[in-house]
């Protein structure tokens, strides 16, 4: 909404405004693109000209969509999922990515899965079999040694924690 409202207030029109993407119809001038890149940063947004890093943000969007929105198990391997998604080879998006983040898309995606999995974990209405069924991993010992890998801690151990120091927290 704060994308399509600055482009209005600068007389632009638009054909779509989605998640981290603007098509704007006519040519725009310098001085408006300043003043829309000014307008969006009040707004604590941040225009991206730059091809190269709206793909990688492209990426990210695609795989955050991925771990924390959708329930549906892949089907195919996440190199061709981002390949076919983002009509990229992904040779060249993994290379890209990984020299402007410094980690691996695969890294990143892991990682957020198991960020997903600690809020899972948190709101305690799942256990660690639904858990490890509802983000696609083959067992739970697999869930279990990569969040260990990322975390430092079991999945078990991580939850005992968070409810130890909410009982702390209860006593004060």
């Amino acid at each position: 909404m704060v994308v399509k409202d600055e482009l209005t207030k600068l007389g632009l029109h638009y054909a779509v405004v989605e998640l981290g993407e603007a098509e704007i119809l006519e040519k725009i001038s310098t001085q408006q693109h300043d003043q829309f890149r000014d307008a969006l940063l009040r707004s604590g947004l941040e225009l991206m000209d730059d091809k190269k890093s709206m793909l990688i943000e492209k990426i990210k969007n695609v795989i955050i969509e991925l771990v924390h929105y959708s329930e549906e198990p892949l089907g195919i391997k996440l190199s061709e999922f981002l390949s076919q998604k983002l009509n990229h080879d992904y040779t060249y998006l993994a290379n890209l990515f990984s020299e402007v983040q410094g980690t691996t898309i695969e890294k990143f995606y892991i990682s957020h899965k198991i960020e997903r999995v600690k809020e899972l974990l948190v709101y305690d209405e799942l256990n660690l079999t639904e858990i490890a069924y509802l983000m696609h991993y083959s067992s739970v010992a697999h869930l279990s040694t990569q969040f260990k890998k990322i975390t430092g801690l079991t999945p078990s151990h991580f939850k005992q924690l968070r409810a130890k120091r909410r009982n702390m927290l209860e006593n004060l």
